[in-house]
């Protein structure tokens, strides 16, 4: 393992608006069960905008805080709910002399011709998640690698090759309560995606790591993104953007995964939004980003609900003191939304 010492930005408030809530009704609900799980008349906020491709949702309960990440800035924000967002980490994933030629291109998810639409690079952290000793450890994309951020502010590059070949672009992360860190590799780390002459490894996969052993465990996917376990992690969810779907695998007592199988495919327009972030509550029902905004799924595969977002959500996370808050990145903002079933 590589450790690397950095230096910790200050926290200071940069001049991002705090928005006034607003109140949209845009939360459908498909199924009469659904209200048990999330008030129709639910107020969505809008807590912060002015970034670029926000990411990486993390609620730390110790401090009362989300954390998120802005993918092209190469930056992690902290947002203590009510106040400005600040910089936590800053040119927190990659610091190549190379930034120039990485990363693959994206957009703040305005359309084509909009004045306000911009495109960028992909290069910082990505998906982000807590280990067992309230460490933050995030997918580097254009580092195409694992990170571990320390207590003392130094990173440890956990995770960066499998069999002696380099990640494309890591994507999104899941720990379970063991330690074991499973994540998803993409090409998006790379200027030219897949076509790019710096890809090392052929296809998209999700791997586990657990006390410095990597193994490889999904390769049957064409394309992976977001992965979440089930409540009592004997499952795991991963999902496709390419063609807005959900599988689900076995999770075996020794971690890796078996009975691999279609679980869910998202009806709809993909610009209207594309399987991405995924979350989990206590009864096991699946939230994730798709057409139309955040789907509530029931463990059996029943399409709930859908929450619709002012921007296309792109990840999710529960916090708050009861953890019946449903923090969304989207785009250029960060938006909350009140639920009735706590969260994982």
């Amino acid at each position: 393992m590589a450790r690397h010492h950095i230096l910790t930005a200050p926290l200071l408030a940069l001049a991002l608006v705090a928005a006034t809530p607003d109140r949209v009704t845009a939360i459908e609900l498909h199924r009469p069960e659904a209200g048990e799980l999330i008030d129709p008349a639910a107020r969505i906020e809008k807590l912060a905008d002015g970034f670029g491709f926000t990411e990486g949702p993390v609620w730390v309960a110790t401090g009362g805080y989300l954390l998120f990440s802005d993918v092209p800035g190469n930056v992690i924000w902290k947002l203590v709910p009510g106040q400005k967002p600040v910089v936590y980490r800053a040119n927190i994933a990659f610091d190549g002399p190379d930034i120039w030629r990485v990363g693959g291109m994206n957009s703040n998810g305005f359309p084509e011709g909009d004045l306000r639409r911009e495109r960028f690079a992909m290069i910082g952290p990505d998906g982000m998640a807590l280990d067992r000793q309230g460490r933050l450890v995030f997918c580097s994309f254009a580092g195409r690698s694992i990170v571990r951020l320390e207590k003392d502010g130094s990173r440890t590059i956990i995770a960066e090759r499998y069999r002696g070949q380099r990640f494309n672009g890591t994507n999104d992360i899941a720990i379970k309560r063991d330690g074991a860190i499973y994540f998803t590799d993409t090409f998006g780390g790379l200027r030219e995606r897949a076509d790019d002459p710096r890809k090392e490894i052929a296809i998209n996969a999700v791997y586990r790591w657990n006390d410095g052993v990597l193994t490889r465990v999904v390769e049957d996917m064409p394309s992976v993104n977001g992965l979440a376990f089930s409540p009592d992690e004997r499952i795991l969810y991963v999902n496709s953007g390419v063609d807005n779907s959900v599988n689900r695998y076995d999770v075996l007592p020794d971690g890796t995964l078996a009975n691999g199988r279609r679980f869910l495919a998202l009806a709809g327009d993909p610009k209207t939004g594309v399987s991405d972030g995924m979350k989990v509550d206590v009864r096991g029902n699946i939230y994730i980003t798709g057409p139309g905004g955040i789907w509530i799924v029931s463990p059996a595969g029943g399409h709930l609900a859908t929450i619709a977002f002012p921007e296309k959500p792109i990840n999710l996370a529960f916090g708050g003191a009861d953890r019946r808050t449903l923090f969304v990145t989207a785009h250029t903002g960060i938006y909350r939304v009140a639920v009735r079933v706590p969260g994982i």
